[in-house]
């Protein structure tokens, strides 16, 4: 939420496979929608967060409201931003950040978004996080003993130069995972958040992917 000119249609999917079961987490700009006396100190993030607010029917809003800050199954974590912390919406742009998020989920598999790039942490033989940089469609093993924490990248704005949409797909029985990124027409979606009156620096970075 927050980003692009089409919040209302965006919700009815992810609530349509939520109601099928699928695991859906509270993003910063959720909680913000969601929240009427919510501050935000960035001018831009306010003003798309103020926009989204109004353009939202009272269900959307009822069902960013009831989504959770973290879940968790057998054996993952799902948390927008860290595990450690979740609700004070700290990036994990590091391995010791990565570290303390793995440690509070305590699950062999982490997975969170925020930082709108694509990461992959694991533990090595001593135990110590390292960051991996993955390549689209590549699988990589991801042995449970080790424990991993991936950040998965963003679907409609990533900030890695690449302005493709980003997503990953885990097989945990196979444990592996596999990162993609999906080109789409970000121009036609950066004229639609022109065209709705949203801040032309959101619509720059759809457009670039920064």
């Amino acid at each position: 939420m927050g980003y692009g000119a089409d919040p209302g249609a965006v919700l009815d999917i992810v609530a349509e496979h939520a109601a099928r079961g699928a695991v859906v987490v509270k993003g910063n700009h959720d909680d913000a929608v969601a929240t009427p006396d919510h501050d935000y100190y960035n001018e831009t993030a306010a003003a798309a967060i103020q926009w989204t607010r109004a353009a939202l029917g009272e269900s959307h809003k009822r069902f960013l409201s009831s989504l959770p800050l973290v879940a968790h199954d057998e054996h993952a974590c799902f948390v927008h931003a860290s595990a450690a912390s979740p609700a004070r919406w700290e990036y994990v742009d590091s391995a010791g950040a990565a570290d303390r998020s793995a440690a509070a989920a305590a699950k062999p598999y982490t997975f969170c978004g925020h930082v709108h790039r694509q990461v992959l942490y694991g533990r090595d033989a001593r135990g110590r996080m390292i960051a991996f940089r993955p390549h689209r469609g590549v699988p990589i093993p991801v042995r449970a003993s080790r424990g991993w924490l991936a950040v998965v990248g963003s679907a409609g704005q990533p900030r890695d130069g690449d302005p493709s949409a980003a997503y990953a797909l885990a097989d945990l029985e196979a444990q592996s995972i596999t990162f993609h990124r999906v080109p789409y027409d970000c121009a036609a979606a950066a004229r639609k958040i022109r065209a709705a009156g949203l801040p032309e620096a959101i619509a720059y970075r759809v457009e670039r992917g920064v």
